[in-house]
């Protein structure tokens, strides 16, 4: 049986380096082109040495491939995809270029009128914990931010099941390659080491993407959501700690028992025992969750781990390819943690 080959649209974003990494051993397909457009004309193996044998020139341009993941900046996402669709490919877009449903939310957040409004009714939101269905025959997939992944599975059970009212609230921490390999003077060593900050607490831009689907999962009750991104000095990994009025008594046992019957067929969910740490983990596609009720306050608190990298872009990414061309979903991003 042929490879499915695939394309990676700017593979020299932190992003784009991982889909690299994560495919490099993937048994079903083969990288039919890779582009960078400050990069073009070079070998890969330059800016990824620690991937030997990838013998493939770095193109200005996308090539032919069944698939292409992109890897670029919003708006110039959105373009990339309406020309590959045109030709015949599926597309994975990692920007959030088509996770909202609304096109006026794009000229709010991001600063821009939406250059293919009519593909963002189209577009299946890649969380496939939530919509597989959707996933496997979409042509076009919205992969989730890194935040949203990790806020939205800490909490989808609990607004699913009705045990918690809209009134919330996401502490979220992340690691400096968040923001991404573009110098800022917060990435910066000496200002991100032994350092913690908040930011954007005037409104994140992950703010809408989260409400939109946080919305979906509580059955369209009004949401009141207080998402305080912040920046911790780590390479990689989001931890994020949620929190909401309960609406419904519960005990600790039955919402032990509602979360694992929520995630109870899905591979890349790991309820905890214990609150969960970044490094359990770090370079995997696991999601960690830790669901309890603070009596005290009646208060559900869910803590929730990720890779950004990996459950929180590239591995999402591939996870979600494996679905729509009917692949194992675990194939080539079963690897455990790296840990410590």
């Amino acid at each position: 049986m042929s490879k499915i080959k695939i394309g990676i649209v700017n593979v020299t974003g932190y992003a784009g380096m991982e889909l690299a990494r994560l495919l490099y051993n993937h048994p079903e397909v083969e990288i039919a082109y890779a582009t960078g457009r400050s990069s073009a004309g070079q070998q890969l193996i330059k800016f990824l040495p620690h991937l030997p044998n990838l013998d493939i020139t770095i193109t200005e341009e996308a090539g032919e491939a069944e698939v292409a993941f992109l890897a670029l900046p919003h708006r110039e996402s959105a373009l990339q995809a309406v020309q590959l669709l045109e030709r015949g490919a599926k597309v994975i877009d990692i920007s959030a270029d088509f996770r909202l449903k609304d096109p006026r939310l794009y000229l709010e957040w991001y600063g821009f009128n939406h250059p293919a409004p009519d593909l963002l009714k189209e577009a299946a939101y890649g969380l496939p914990e939530l919509y597989r269905s959707q996933i496997k025959s979409a042509r076009l997939v919205a992969n989730p931010g890194c935040y949203p992944t990790a806020a939205i599975l800490a909490l989808a059970p609990a607004l699913d099941a009705g045990i918690i009212d809209g009134s919330i609230i996401i502490d979220a921490k992340s690691g400096v390659s968040g923001a991404g390999r573009t110098l800022h003077l917060k990435s910066q060593f000496c200002e991100a080491n032994e350092n913690a900050s908040a930011y954007a607490l005037e409104g994140h831009r992950h703010l809408p993407e989260i409400d939109q689907e946080l919305k979906i999962a509580g059955k369209k009750q009004t949401m009141r959501i207080t998402f305080v991104p912040h920046l911790i000095p780590v390479t990689r990994g989001i931890l994020s700690s949620c929190y909401a009025e309960l609406c419904k008594e519960v005990s600790q046992t039955q919402l032990e028992q509602l979360y694992k019957d929520f995630y109870a067929n899905e591979p890349f969910i790991r309820l905890a025992d214990t609150p969960p740490h970044i490094n359990q983990v770090r370079g995997s596609n696991y999601c960690a969750i830790y669901p309890q009720i603070d009596k005290r306050t009646n208060r559900l608190i869910v803590i929730s781990a990720i890779d950004n990298l990996v459950k929180g872009a590239a591995g999402q990414a591939i996870q979600n390819m494996n679905i729509m061309f009917g692949l194992e979903e675990t194939t080539g991003i079963s690897i455990p943690a790296i840990y410590p």
